[in-house]
């Protein structure tokens, strides 16, 4: 079984940010009042090349935290964790603080 994914072109391998279910009272919070499709960009492919051969990047780097759309993606099991797959132009934004 494989150890680490080096996604190919211009692909970007993120790691879905759960929400907490509960505060730390120990309220149940419902599904929707956290409903922040984010994620943590775990491996960034090399990127794509355009008609004259040059490389375009990929925008996102590893380590970033990014807003990730409803719908899309491919999933990827490696070991106990669940990770997925989108195209550099799938995700919607970088996330800061």
């Amino acid at each position: 079984m494989a150890k680490r994914l080096i996604p190919c072109l211009n692909r970007v391998l993120v790691e879905k940010i759960v929400p907490p279910s509960k505060t730390t009272a120990g309220i149940l919070l419902p599904e929707k009042s956290s409903k922040l499709n984010s994620g943590k960009v775990i491996a960034v492919g090399p990127g794509t090349r355009d008609n004259s051969g040059k490389v375009i990047p990929v925008a996102v780097k590893e380590g970033d935290t990014v807003l990730l759309p409803d719908y899309g993606g491919t999933e990827v099991k490696l070991g106990e964790k669940e990770y997925h797959l989108f195209r550099d132009e799938d995700i919607l934004g970088t996330l800061h603080d």
